[in-house]
């Protein structure tokens, strides 16, 4: 059985929560987040800061980091200076996903997602409830795919993209680095990378600052 520790408790982490809770193979070890002042137990599950991180991590343990921001999720993982095989994968049993699509470290798949052939989804994505990843995305690191959006064939994304819930992406179209796709929005061209886009079809709305 493998030692699981979540970091994030909000919800997001929630519904994570219960899939690993479903599955036998799996043991809910810690969940660290820094809405906790200190370590505390709850039905057998350590409740405690991030910083609590390397005093519960052991051998075999897997880690999921369960917040749905791209940018703070990201910079939690540079924090921890993990290898990638310290990650759990997680997919719901309801998920379906192609015997030859490749799901990268940390990234986590939600119920009745379908990811089809050929479909590569980077490190520490979310492929939301209900979302469609057809054959030949290439999906990069740190992306959020909302419940329901559909990415049609060949499309690809740069890293921490965020799809907004119900919007699709026409075929062969790219999504830039840190952009931002409204919910309900169609893509038909491609998005520059910093650009929030919105509307049926899309427009660029605004450019996005990173700090």
């Amino acid at each position: 059985m493998t030692a699981v520790i979540i970091l994030g408790d909000g919800g997001h982490s929630r519904v994570i929560q219960e899939i690993i809770a479903g599955n036998a193979a799996y043991q809910m070890k810690a969940i660290l987040d820094d809405k906790y002042n200190a370590g505390f137990q709850q039905k057998g599950i350590i409740h405690a800061p991030i910083a609590f991180l390397p005093k519960v991590f052991s051998k075999g343990s897997k880690v999921v980091v369960a917040i749905g921001d791209n940018r703070t999720r990201k910079r939690i993982v540079q924090s921890l200076h993990l290898l990638p095989k310290h990650y759990l994968t997680v997919i719901h049993p309801s998920a379906i996903v192609s015997t030859s699509a490749r799901i990268g470290c940390g990234t986590v798949i939600m119920p009745s997602a379908v990811i089809n052939a050929n479909a590569e989804i980077g490190a520490h994505c979310i492929v939301n409830t209900s979302a469609i990843v057809e054959h030949d995305n290439e999906i990069d690191d740190f992306t959020h795919l909302s419940p329901n959006t559909t990415l049609t064939g060949n499309v690809t994304t740069g890293v921490g993209v965020h799809v907004g819930a119900a919007a699709t992406i026409i075929p062969g179209k790219h999504l830039g680095s840190w952009s931002v796709i409204g919910a309900g929005s169609t893509v038909i061209e491609h998005i520059p990378a910093y650009s929030k886009a919105v509307g049926n079809p899309t427009r660029i709305i605004e450019q996005i600052l990173m700090n």
